[in-house]
């Protein structure tokens, strides 16, 4: 559950941009590189506290998420889907390399000092069943489900957030009621970096940070395409059905399943049911 809530955090901001502005974001896992080597920069180098090292972080990744939608992203729309979608591949290969160029970065691997254990804890009494969990797997539950109830309430109870919501539903309508489109969708292009930010710090301690960790966000994309592209609700489900199949694949099944369970789960799903699990049928008029 803990690996597959990391990959919900992942999809949601998959889910997120495409809500928004229909376009997927191949970077995203990129992004969540990026937060997790700024909280190494600022907990480790730095020695900051954790706590606030890790909120500068995804401070550090709102603003950064702001400027790739205004400076890479916006100068390509209206230009075909294909294009939009090998800009954003791009600015992953380019993320990628920067991060292995960085001094005090570059292609090892680094840890984060956390305030949580690995040992385990008792979470049921023998007599039903002896469940253990670490505070490390624990803590990463806690704050996926935290997180999106801070999301669910922003977008549902604040006057931007329900802003946000208009945008993605009827852009031009919501320009002719006053909204700031454009400015709209760079603060949800800086809302999707910050929760990949937080994705890359709570798998930090169990992983380590390196710069391929960029790669965990194409296995959050089959989560986000079994939930329902465009449902955020259906992310976090489907996060933690992929991460549940990939870990008792790879426990019961032949080596190498667990690899490519999460792909298998997907091309199913697009058999099956196409608009995932809380996704519905759309059409478009033309």
């Amino acid at each position: 559950m803990s690996i597959g809530c990391i990959y919900a955090l992942v999809a949601l901001g998959f889910v997120l941009i495409y809500k928004a502005t229909e376009v997927v974001n191949f970077a995203q896992g990129e992004l969540m590189m990026l937060g997790a080597f700024l909280a190494y920069t600022f907990i480790s180098i730095l020695g900051w506290n954790y706590w606030l090292g890790a909120a500068a972080a995804i401070g550090c990744m709102f603003v950064i998420g702001n400027l790739v939608d205004r400076v890479v992203l916006r100068p390509v729309l209206g230009q075909p889907q294909f294009s939009i979608v090998m800009v954003t591949i791009g600015f992953g290969y380019i993320a990628r390399s920067v991060a292995g160029m960085v001094p005090g970065w570059g292609t090892e691997t680094y840890a984060i000092s956390t305030p949580f254990s690995s040992e385990g804890m008792q979470i049921l009494p023998q007599s039903m069943g002896s469940l253990v969990i670490s505070q490390i797997d624990l803590s990463v539950i806690i704050a996926t489900f935290l997180l999106c109830g801070i999301l669910y309430a922003f977008f549902t109870y604040t006057k931007l957030g329900v802003a946000m919501q208009a945008s993605s539903q009827n852009q031009l309508a919501s320009y002719y009621m006053g909204i700031p489109v454009k400015s709209v969708f760079s603060m949800i292009w800086g809302i999707s970096a910050a929760v990949a930010a937080a994705a890359g710090i709570l798998l930090a301690p169990t992983t380590l940070i390196d710069t391929s960790m960029g790669f965990l966000g194409l296995k959050a994309f089959p989560a986000a395409v079994l939930g329902g592209f465009g449902s955020i609700p259906g992310a976090v489900v489907g996060g933690i059905i992929i991460g549940i199949i990939e870990t008792l694949a790879g426990f019961y099944l032949p080596p190498g399943f667990k690899n490519v369970a999460a792909y298998v789960v997907l091309l199913i799903v697009l058999v099956v049911r196409p608009q995932g699990l809380f996704g519905e049928k759309t059409g478009k008029r033309v």
